[in-house]
């Protein structure tokens, strides 16, 4: 195989360097495309075939329903793993030992404490305000009470910085659940595992004791290292392209909570549960509404089956898919919107319409689930999401800055008005 790529243009050759990745995969290296053929670029709307960057954080082969982080599988990190082992993994690169691991967790909790201020600026917020922007704004206002600048050469800087948004992070989603359930605001226990403090934070009542459910937890743990890393999606590399102008960690990652709100994006569980929603007013009829999904002249679309990257399965969602069931077995709750959910996935998973396309139900499908069994109300289910996913957002910002990498700045097309004369506007 030629290690470079021709480009013929205008009857003259061009040839262009062939990157090869560690898992086989290949791209064409065009970053002196412009200069070298004199202003050409290439087009490509949403990035779909376009790579910016070279990482080592996370490998997916959406054709087979492969993701990987540093490595490690899904499947054997989701079986075996504690989150803050995952979160460390993605950041640093390798599995802390038993040192290191005790190391960073208390140096999290160490850092928990969230200056008493920040509730002035929560409660500033009306209780119908959407949770994904208090939390975007919570996390934009930690610059105000941590405004040093971090150095990326000093690893020291670094490290305080990381742990510092992994012990505060979990208080903001938890006082921005709460405020929305109108429960008084609760700290976390430093006897807690990280996990086990969310679940605290989040769930205990005002006046009783902190009831552990170890299903609950167990659920939270996959669900939170599932979603941790996705390689280079909408939300990451907003995280990149605003870091990449040597933006802070804290305001690169309030601009990735931003992109995640979106329907298409972050968004997606709570769509989940918006339709079957929509489908239980209407008298709760699968039957009816997969027979919807399968004509193409109706504009009903069936949230939460498929991928846009997986073309086989998602497998996240096969593990997900039994924690959903512990969870709902365990907390022995009658939901009409679950019934719902379970018969949609059970005609899905046995329709040959949907099993010729592979659109079985994705982690959306089922994270939206267990949120809703948990009592979560279902605006808050994109800030979840953005809560396991704050490792892969810092792992990404540390990576694009320690490789140095140039100020994201794409090109266009224009395909506007040419030059023109300016017109008084009397004469308009």
């Amino acid at each position: 195989m030629s290690d470079k790529a021709t480009l013929k243009y205008k009857g003259q050759d061009y040839e262009f360097p062939i990157v090869k990745g560690s898992e086989n995969e290949f791209a064409v290296d065009i970053k002196k495309l412009r200069a070298t053929t004199g202003g050409l670029i290439t087009l490509d709307p949403g990035y779909k075939n376009t790579g910016s960057c070279e990482s080592a954080i996370t490998f997916l082969n959406g054709e087979k329903g492969v993701l990987r982080y540093r490595g490690y599988s899904i499947e054997e990190l989701a079986e075996k793993a504690y989150f803050l082992e995952v979160a460390y993994l993605l950041i640093f690169g390798e599995l802390p030992d038993k040192e290191q691991l005790a190391k960073f967790h208390k140096d999290i909790t160490d850092e928990s404490h969230v200056d008493e201020e920040m509730k002035k600026i929560l409660d500033g917020f009306p209780k119908s305000a959407h949770p994904m922007g208090v939390l975007s704004s919570l996390t934009s206002a930690l610059i105000a009470f941590n405004p040093s600048t971090v150095d990326v050469s000093s690893e020291e800087e670094m490290y305080h910085a990381i742990v510092r948004i992994l012990a505060k992070f979990p208080v903001l989603v938890a006082w921005t659940l709460r405020k929305k359930k109108g429960l008084p605001l609760d700290y976390g226990d430093d006897d807690l595992g990280y996990v086990e403090n969310i679940h605290k934070m989040m769930f205990k009542k005002p006046s009783k004791n902190y009831e552990r459910n170890e299903v609950v937890i167990e659920g939270l743990r996959k669900l939170l290292i599932l979603h941790a890393d996705h390689e280079q999606n909408c939300s990451t590399s907003t995280v990149r392209i605003v870091g990449s102008s040597h933006a802070g960690l804290f305001a690169s990652l309030s601009a990735g909570i931003s992109a995640l709100w979106g329907p298409l994006h972050g968004g997606a569980n709570q769509a989940v549960l918006e339709m079957l929603e929509a489908i239980e007013r209407d008298g709760g009829d699968t039957k009816k509404y997969m027979a919807k999904a399968k004509d193409k002249d109706d504009p009903f679309r069936l949230m939460g089956f498929g991928h846009r990257v997986y073309k086989n399965f998602d497998p996240r969602a096969k593990i997900i898919k039994k924690a959903a069931d512990d969870i709902l077995d365990d907390l022995g709750i009658e939901d009409p919107i679950l019934d719902i959910a379970k018969g949609l996935e059970k005609e899905a998973l046995e329709d040959d319409y949907f099993v010729d396309r592979k659109l079985y139900p994705n982690v959306d499908f089922y994270s939206g689930i267990i949120y809703r069994a948990l009592g979560i109300p279902t605006e808050m289910f994109t800030v979840m999401f953005a809560l396991g996913r704050l490792p892969g957002w810092i792992a990404n910002w540390r990576e694009m800055r320690l490789r140095g990498e140039p100020i994201g700045r794409p090109r266009q097309v224009y395909i506007g008005p040419t030059q023109r004369s300016y017109v008084e506007v009397e004469n308009r």
